[in-house]
């Protein structure tokens, strides 16, 4: 799994059993159309997963994060991260306050 850093500053999101052929395949404007027309790309981060399913679900996991969890992520800030991934809507368990 991988996120690009593409030229308007947004970030994609994806998986390869070959890093840097797809790395490749993205600067050459072959690896996504959303990249193709953000070149050019470069790699932030990466993790090895040891099966392509794996990959392929933290692709999917990661892809839904708000920016700021994903550059928690990239930055190493594991409690941020926690943080991030807290839910804070009304209806939350510790937002509740009994009458």
């Amino acid at each position: 799994m991988y996120i690009l850093k593409c030229a308007d500053g947004s970030y994609y999101t994806g998986s390869t059993n070959n890093l840097e052929l797809r790395l490749m395949q993205h600067q050459a404007g072959e690896g996504a159309n959303y990249t193709a027309k953000r070149l050019p790309v470069e790699l932030i981060y990466f993790e090895e997963c040891s099966r392509v399913d794996a990959a392929f679900y933290r692709e999917k996991q990661v892809q839904s994060w708000t920016r700021k969890k994903k550059e928690a992520l990239i930055n190493d800030m594991p409690e941020e991260l926690k943080k991030l991934a807290e839910c804070l809507n009304e209806t939350h368990y510790k937002n509740y306050k009994k009458i």
